[in-house]
């Protein structure tokens, strides 16, 4: 993990726009994404063995994917939280990220919203007290 800044911070030394998304999901729609997957059949090739552990492993996945954001979310390439309970908003939101944060001809003639919703898209931000 140490290592992970310092090469994305080459990348944007050379001008590399890096955009690391996290969309995040609840317990309780995970339990409710990984029973639909169980049941249907065009769904169950996306359920793995390790999935059906990930509920009782849920405690030990946050807390090191909270020690991965705190080691490496930096201002060059922060991690972005998509609240990812709703996958149609999340999609949207993230789609919206992209537009606002990347220069592109006719952006500032936009007619529809580009900045996300920062209810559903927000930057990490680092925890002291859970974290360090």
């Amino acid at each position: 993990m140490q290592q992970v800044p310092e090469y994305e911070h080459m990348l944007y030394e050379d001008g590399i726009t890096i955009v690391k998304f996290w969309f995040s999901i609840s317990k309780d729609e995970q339990q409710e994404r990984f029973s639909s997957r169980k049941t249907n059949p065009l769904k169950q090739w996306k359920l793995s063995p390790i999935d059906e552990l990930a509920q009782d492993l849920w405690d030990d996945y946050t807390h090191y994917k909270e020690l991965m954001f705190s080691k490496t979310h930096t201002s060059f390439s922060p991690w972005i939280i998509v609240k990812s309970n709703n996958k149609k908003l999340a999609r949207l939101e993230s789609i919206r990220y992209l537009l606002n944060v990347v220069n592109y001809d006719g952006k500032e003639k936009a007619k529809v919203r580009i900045a996300p919703d920062p209810d559903i898209v927000t930057r990490f931000h680092r925890n002291v007290i859970r974290l360090d």
